[in-house]
């Protein structure tokens, strides 16, 4: 075969997306979303009553009007609307809609249910963050969002999923029972 006759043509070919398979590269720009929805939280909670001696003689709806609380209770919506209906999320809609059409098609695939179950734990966080906080304890919301923060931001920017290591030394110590998807040895 000559020269030629390659121009025009990938060097790799791409593997077809497997059934129940994400392009990996969705978790990673709602992870971006996140990080600076959360980061807007911190700083809300930051200013807000969360941290200063505020907090005990606020009421319980002047805690939860908070700016800062609303922010990451929003955050903690969006966690929970991803545990439900990832497809619909509307972060995850925003990757489908706007940002996966002018990529090329990824080179590796992935299972759902890391990313899904790191979901979780952000809900966790940030739920407790948010309870503590109604509950008047100094610095939860804060302390809450900056871990989510952190999680999410490392996840943006360099592709490690905190959620997602849990989830494979949780399978892997037995904690969590996991199928392997059709064709993986």
């Amino acid at each position: 075969m000559s020269h030629d006759s390659h121009i025009g043509q990938e060097e790799t070919t791409r593997p077809a997306r497997p059934q129940g398979a994400i392009d990996p590269r969705g978790p990673r720009f709602g992870a971006a979303v996140t990080s600076v929805l959360l980061l807007i939280g911190v700083f809300l909670a930051l200013i807000g009553v969360s941290t200063g001696g505020g907090l005990g003689a606020a009421s319980v709806s002047e805690r939860a009007l908070d700016p800062g609380f609303l922010v990451l209770a929003l955050a903690a919506v969006l966690f929970v609307w991803s545990l439900v209906s990832a497809r619909t999320q509307p972060i995850q809609a925003l990757f489908r809609a706007a940002v996966q059409p002018r990529l090329s098609a990824p080179i590796d695939w992935e299972d759902p249910r890391p990313p899904r179950f790191a979901q979780g734990v952000g809900l966790f966080v940030v739920g407790v963050g948010l309870v503590f906080h109604l509950v008047g304890v100094p610095w939860a919301l804060v302390i809450a969002g900056a871990a989510a923060f952190l999680a999410a931001a490392l996840n943006a920017a360099v592709g490690f999923c905190l959620g997602c290591e849990l989830y494979l030394l949780l399978t892997r110590a037995g904690v969590i029972r996991s199928k392997l998807p059709a064709g993986a040895e």
